[in-house]
Order: structure tokens, then C-alpha cells, then sequence
């Protein structure tokens, strides 16, 4: 059976602990610089927002759907960059991407549109918008993400840190996000440049950031030895999250259109820095749990309770 630098049948040496920690670095700059660009493609459309009223039907449409995939050409454009040296299997982000975008463009209109009908009850009550964001759109979300990651890269040998599962799933995500920005293009016509292009990042932000919790599970059901219940629980966790999230960038709300989608992108921004801030905290505990097992499986010390001193009868 082939030893992995994370489970117990193979400690972690000194370079893949090291590996890890560069791992980590690069790609919390890369989550730092993905959110800048969005920021910047933001502000960029929001000075352009004057030329999509010049824009025909068909014009507008293209544009929009130029905008749909940004978010995710960014993010891997930064990541392919981030770091040369580092030898990441990047072909493999590439594919879990393109595997999440296929898996939910297939199941989109079968699940969303024929089995849920969701368009008739989504938005019909609060309750019902929480609900199906979480049981619907949440569970089919995070299973297409689960499953994009399981089919291109959860046995390959280059899945070699608890941190590739994260960043495998926030790839995966980001391609269930591009088709949900592709539906919200298509079914619009076209969309307001400045309103728009706030929607698609906030709908980038969401899946991506989300996914990323998702791919915590997987990383630690990569490297540890979990119940069966784990990742089942990871997914329920995450689509939880999902619904949530979408449902409190609804309940922000205001008077006016701009300021509304502008509030939804400041909250997006906030909770994706929560979520992916907790996903590198817990990575990071356990790559330094892991790594402290490993240092006294390798020195041959032992952890022993200390005996506990039982008064005697004697009244001593």
C-alpha cells in the first residue's frame, strides 16, 4: 500500500512539512490577489457601466457572458502564476475546474428546472429561500464539487497536502459558480454591466469560498483515517453554509438597486474572508498536529499517563 506524507503509515518527512508551509503562503496570496482582481473588475465595469446602454441585445449578451467567466479565469490565471517553482499539479485545477462546470451544466436544468421546478416556491417566503438554498441548491452544489475533486484528483499521487484538497474543491466551485453566472446572463438577455458584474463576483465568491470549507473535509479524509459519516457531514456542513450565505446577501436589501448589489458584494467579500480564514486556521492545525505525531513516532517517544497515587488503608 503506497505511504502517504500525511497518514500514519508515513510520516511526514522535513521537506513535505516544509512543502506545506510554502503551499500555504502561495495560496493565501492567491486568495488575496483573486479578491483584488474582483475588486478591480468591479470598478472597471462600474466606469463602463455608461457603454452597455450603447450596446444592442446581442451585444450586451455577449459582453455579459464574457463577464460570467472572469472570476474563474482569474483566479486560475493567479494561481498558475503564483509561485513557478513550486511544482503543483496546476493541469489537475484545470481539470477539477472544467469537470465542476461540465457535471453542473448537465445537471442544471434536469435538477433546478424540471425535478424542483425552483423558480415557483424559491422566493415565494423567506423560509422556503433558506430552505432551498441549503437542501437544494446547497446539497447539488457541494455533491458536484465533492464529486469533481473524487473523479480528477483524490487518488492521484499529486494530492500530496491536506491544503490541495481546498484548493482543488475552491476550483471546482468556482465552475459551479460559472454556470450559475451563465444562467443568470442568459436568462436576463444580457446584464447591467455595473449591477451584473457586482452579481457574478458575488456568486464567485460564494461557491469558491465555500467549496474551499468542502475541500477541508476532503483534504483530512485524504490524509486521516475518518468515519464514514466524515465527508457526508462536510457536504451537509457546506451546503448549510451555501444557502446561508446567499440568503443574507438577499436580507441586505435597501431601497435602492446599486446600493442593494453594492451591500451584497461588501457582505460576499466579508463572509468569503471568514470562511477561507477558518479552512486556513484548521489546515494549518492539523498539518502541525500531524507533524508533532509524526516527531515522536520518529524519536520513539511515547506518550504515557502518569500513574495516579492511591492512598492506602493505612491512613498514611
Amino acid at each position: 500500500m503506497q505511504s502517504h506524507p500525511f497518514r500514519a503509515d508515513g510520516p511526514p518527512t522535513g521537506g513535505t512539512i516544509g512543502k506545506g508551509a510554502r503551499v500555504q503562503r502561495t495560496f493565501l496570496r492567491s486568495i488575496s490577489y483573486e479578491l483584488m482582481g474582483l475588486l478591480i473588475f468591479v470598478a472597471i465595469f462600474h466606469l463602463l457601466s455608461a457603454i452597455g446602454a450603447a450596446l444592442d441585445e446581442t451585444g450586451l449578451l455577449l459582453v455579459s457572458l464574457v463577464m460570467a467567466v472572469v472570476p474563474a479565469l482569474l483566479w486560475l490565471a493567479v494561481f498558475y502564476r503564483m509561485d513557478r517553482a513550486e511544482p503543483e499539479p496546476k493541469q489537475l485545477v484545470l481539470g477539477v475546474y472544467l469537470t465542476g462546470l461540465l457535471l453542473m451544466a448537465a445537471l442544471y436544468q434536469p435538477l433546478f428546472g424540471v425535478l424542483f421546478a425552483m423558480e415557483g416556491w424559491l422566493r415565494v417566503y423567506w423560509w422556503s429561500h433558506l430552505l432551498g438554498g441549503v437542501l437544494v441548491t446547497g446539497m447539488a452544489s457541494m455533491a458536484i464539487v465533492y464529486a469533481a475533486v473524487r473523479i480528477v484528483a483524490f487518488n492521484n499521487p499529486e494530492f500530496d497536502e491536506r491544503l490541495d484538497g481546498v484548493i482543488y474543491a475552491v476550483a471546482a466551485g468556482l465552475g459551479v459558480a460559472t454556470v450559475h453566472n451563465f444562467v443568470y446572463v442568459v436568462r436576463y438577455g444580457g446584464v447591467d454591466l455595473d449591477v451584473g458584474s457586482i452579481r457574478i463576483v458575488v456568486n464567485a465568491l460564494g461557491y469558491a469560498g465555500v467549496a474551499g470549507m468542502l475541500g477541508y473535509f476532503i483534504g483530512q479524509a485524504r490524509f486521516e483515517k475518518t468515519s464514514v459519516f466524515y465527508l457526508p457531514a462536510g457536504v451537509v456542513l457546506s451546503a448549510a453554509l451555501l444557502g446561508l450565505y446567499f440568503f443574507l446577501i438577499e436580507q441586505t436589501a435597501s431601497t435602492g438597486l446599486r446600493a442593494e448589489f453594492w451591500r451584497h458584494l461588501l457582505l460576499g467579500l466579508f463572509l468569503t474572508l471568514l470562511i477561507m480564514g477558518a479552512v486556513s486556521w484548521l489546515v494549518r492545525r492539523a498539518n502541525e498536529e500531524t507533524a508533532r505525531v509524526a516527531q515522536l513516532a520518529a524519536t520513539g517517544d511515547r506518550w504515557e499517563p502518569k500513574p495516579v497515587e492511591i492512598a492506602s488503608d493505612r491512613g498514611e
